[in-house]
């Protein structure tokens, strides 16, 4: 095996993290579920121009905490006679719900299937939200100086929550039956997903970002997917002055403190040579998790595409 730069395998198992857990950190959370809540999405769903025999494809928008219209591909199987499970599946950064042919394999086997689009970023969702401070290079650092409800992955960890609670209200959705999978962001919101939406059966995240920010940093690997966070130090507290509010502030949308709220099955995927998002950043978050898990782990591989473990989580959604 390659020599790793992270921790030994044996510190990686117990690790607990780094980065600082706000004090109010559960009041803050169940203060924005209850925001979600009473938030009417207003789902509407219009036709796409691609269909198949076997499911029915729709572009599905709702509205989300503050107002944005936030979109998600569904795909719909027509000839269930009963109620089916559900998957929900999420990006990685900057990118989209993606194609509606990978989605065609969840949808053939009779689930029902909804990918998000994350505000703001390479989909049809809105960013409508107005931030005070400097918003360069990412949505980690979106609204840090602004009031904490304002950080924009509050919004899009709700987003995740509130899809999950649309597509489990469905009539013809098994609500005990819903998993939801993603890689690197979309791993991020696997996790957050079953945190905030305890209902989740099975979660299959993916080298999961959006965890441990401060270990990242000393780390030094503030770079490629954490580039904003350099860029923020640079820019806005170039001596580090608000170095212990920065990384407290970030504790409020740092996935691994939400991971102990997680009841679902959880099938996690860590490459131990990945300098994207580091494996002790992601084992912070798995340490965490009360419910049944398991790890599956890639030694000679980094943050990239991981041999035969699409089919493992085909199969691992296939026990809802």
């Amino acid at each position: 095996m390659p020599l790793l730069f992270d921790l030994p395998f044996e510190q990686l198992e117990s690790y607990q993290g780094t980065n600082p857990r706000p004090d109010d950190f559960d009041t803050y959370w169940d203060n924005a579920l209850a925001e979600m809540k009473e938030t009417d999405p207003q789902v509407k769903l219009v036709p796409a121009d691609f269909q198949t025999d076997f499911a029915r494809c729709s572009h599905m928008y709702f509205t989300g905490v503050g107002g944005a219209r936030v979109h998600a591909k569904l795909l719909q199987p027509t000839h269930a006679t009963e109620q089916h499970p559900a998957v929900l599946l999420f990006h990685g950064y900057s990118g989209h719900s993606g194609e509606w042919l990978d989605k065609l394999g969840y949808a053939a086997q009779g689930y029902t299937v909804a990918a998000l689009d994350c505000r703001g970023q390479g989909g049809k969702s809105e960013d409508s939200g107005s931030v005070k401070g400097g918003t360069l290079r990412g949505h980690i650092i979106r609204g840090l100086d602004d009031e904490p409800e304002k950080l924009l992955f509050r919004q899009i960890f709700l987003d995740t929550a509130q899809l999950a609670k649309i597509v489990m209200d469905m009539p013809d959705v098994d609500s005990d039956r819903v998993g939801a999978l993603g890689g690197s962001q979309g791993g991020g919101l696997t996790l957050a997903c079953a945190s905030l939406e305890p209902r989740i059966k099975r979660a299959a995240p993916v080298f999961p970002f959006l965890c441990d920010y401060k270990r990242v940093w000393d780390m030094d690997q503030d770079q490629a997917a954490y580039a904003e966070l350099r860029e923020f130090f640079r820019h806005f507290d170039p001596t580090h002055q608000r170095e212990a509010e920065i990384f407290t502030r970030l504790g409020y949308i740092d996935v691994q403190h939400l991971c102990s709220r997680i009841r679902a099955e959880t099938l996690m995927a860590v490459g131990l040579m990945d300098t994207i998002c580091p494996p002790s950043t992601q084992f912070a978050a798995y340490n965490k998790i009360p419910a049944k898990k398991s790890l599956k782990i890639y030694p000679d591989f980094g943050h990239e595409g991981l041999p035969e473990h699409q089919d493992h989580t085909f199969q691992f959604m296939q026990g809802l």
